[in-house]
Order: structure tokens, then sequence, then C-alpha cells
């Protein structure tokens, strides 16, 4: 009876063994297969290392990888996570985040990408290709929005034309009162240049007439007859 417990335990333990190994095999395979753009194969051999071991941080990280590299992005996104999740290492942790950020800004979520790479300068500050991408997304998310807001701007300055043009059309009577208005303003406007003309020159008649009265009488005698 201990024989057999014994060679229970053996088989157990020599399973466990040829897991650890197959997980860490089926890793270099897929390594191999992505460093010849293989992306596909890789996918294939990093999908059975994390099945093999659903802890394997390195698993989840190059599947995230290979993923990415086939516009997998949901699946890259997932993986990233779970790498992010089951390593423990902050070095290793610090390298899941700007791929994750990368997929993110790739998908205009700067707002998420952005999350990301501060996450990677968490964990390791001196990594500078997230702190290079983190400006940059930066950048891009006040690009973005400021031309929301323009478009805003854009689409309701469109809709109040549209609605005024409404307006015009079912009341043609407020066009002709505007126009007459502004007509009626204009001649408005000349009557009284007019007026200012007129006693201006009124004025400057009262002047000469002014004038001539307070000059001395004349001595020489006008015979009209």
């Amino acid at each position: 009876m201990m024989k057999r417990i014994y060679i229970l335990l053996c088989v157990a333990f020599m399973a466990l063994a040829v897991s650890a190994q197959t997980d860490r095999q089926l890793i270099r395979s897929g390594n191999k297969a992505f460093a010849a753009k293989k992306f596909a194969d890789a996918e294939l051999f990093y999908r059975k290392a994390l099945a093999a071991n659903g802890q394997n941080a390195i698993a989840a990280y190059n599947l995230g990888c290979a993923s990415q590299a086939l516009h997998k992005d949901s699946l890259a996104i997932k993986n990233y996570q779970l790498a992010a999740q089951n390593e423990s290492n902050k070095m290793r942790k610090a390298s899941a985040f700007p791929n994750l950020g990368t997929v993110y800004q790739a998908k205009k979520d700067y707002g998420k990408a952005v999350e990301a790479y501060k996450n990677a300068l968490r964990n390791n500050p001196h990594h500078d290709n997230a702190r290079y991408n983190l400006t940059q997304c930066l950048r891009q998310m006040k690009n973005q929005k400021q031309k929301q807001q323009n478009d805003n701007k854009q689409q309701k300055d469109n809709k109040n034309d549209k609605n005024k043009q409404k307006q015009d059309k079912k009341n043609p009577q407020n066009n002709k009162d505007k126009r007459k208005k502004e007509d009626d303003g204009m001649s408005k406007d000349n009557a009284e240049q007019l007026l200012n003309a007129a006693m201006q020159e009124e004025k400057a008649t009262q002047e000469r007439l002014k004038k001539y009265m307070q000059q001395p009488p004349s001595r020489v005698i006008e015979k009209n007859w």
C-alpha cells in the first residue's frame, strides 16, 4: 500500500515538473516563431503555454505581443492586463503597461493610454519609452479635445443657420418688414444729413447778412432816374 502511494506521489510530482517544463518550452517555441515574424504560430504557442500555466506572466505578456501584432486589440489588452496582474517583479510589470498603452493610443482611447503609461512609470520611473509616449499621448488628447469642441461649435452654428432659414421660409413677411425697416432707417439718416446741411447753409447766410448790416452806409448816391 505504501509502495503504491509512493508511486502515485512520484507520478504527481513528475506531472507537475513536465507541466512546468512544457509551458517554458512552449514559450521558447513561440519566441522563435515571433522572431521569424510568424505571429500566428507564435500566438498558438503562447496560448498553449498559458493553458499549461495560467499564472505564467511571461506567457500572457508574449501572447499580448503576438495578438497586438495580429491586430487583435481586445485579446492584446486582456493579456497585457493579465501579465501585469500576475507579475510580481516591478521592472517586468512595468514592461506590460507601455504595450497596453500603445494599444489604447492606437484606438485613440487616450485617457486609458495615459493611465497605462503612468502605471509603467510608477513601477519603473526610468522607463523612457513610457515617459515619451505619455508626453505624446497627452498632446494628442489635448488636440482631440480641442477638435471635439470645434466640431460641437460648428454643429451648433449649422443648426442655428438651418433653424433661421426654416423660420425665414415660414415667415416671409418678417423679411419684408426687416428690409423695410432697414430702408426706413437709411431714409431717416439721409434726411438728417440734408437737414444738417440746410441748417449750416442758413447759418452761413445769417452770418453774411449780419456782417453786411454792420458796414457803414455808402456815401455814393445812386441815381436810378
